[in-house]
């Protein structure tokens, strides 16, 4: 049950995050400069205590071999406390895990900053024992992402 309310809600709420170009991917708008959306959520992910493994830049180490690419960076991030439990149904999740956001520029200028929805995750693994964790993680990375783009 949970699921299915889960899921209706990413249906729901997907048009207003405008995630409907990629298949289980949550895609918001950032105000920001793809480095500046990074920087917010990286502070906003180490204020929850939540472990970051690596900042990649897409962008810079594409120039750096010749290649021309606009502004993108991905942040790997996670809490065994919360991941390791899908990991305890299907360890195949572990591909999917830690998280990661990606922020990038678009051909027009825009700034997104997406991830990876849990539900997807889960339904991609098989896992249909841990509605209480999905949730729990769906419900983070949208207050996690909110925070790296309001203006407030």
């Amino acid at each position: 049950m949970v699921r299915v309310i889960a899921l209706l809600a990413a249906v729901l709420v997907a048009p207003l995050t405008a995630a409907a170009d990629v298949g289980g991917l949550v895609k918001k708008p950032s105000p920001y400069s793809v480095s500046e959306t990074m920087d917010r959520l990286e502070a906003v992910l180490d204020e929850k205590g939540i472990t970051v493994a690596l900042r990649w830049n897409h962008g810079r180490n594409a120039a750096d071999v010749d290649i021309s690419l606009r502004d993108t960076e991905v942040l790997i991030f996670g809490n065994p406390k919360i991941g390791s439990h899908l990991m305890t149904s299907a360890q195949s999740a572990g591909i999917d895990l830690p998280m990661k956001a990606l922020a990038w520029q678009d051909e027009d200028g825009e700034v997104w900053l997406a991830y990876n929805d849990p539900v997807y995750i889960a339904e991609r693994h098989g896992i249909e024992d841990r509605d209480e964790v999905v949730e729990k993680m769906s419900n983070a990375l949208n207050g996690l992402t909110d925070a790296a783009v309001s203006t407030e």
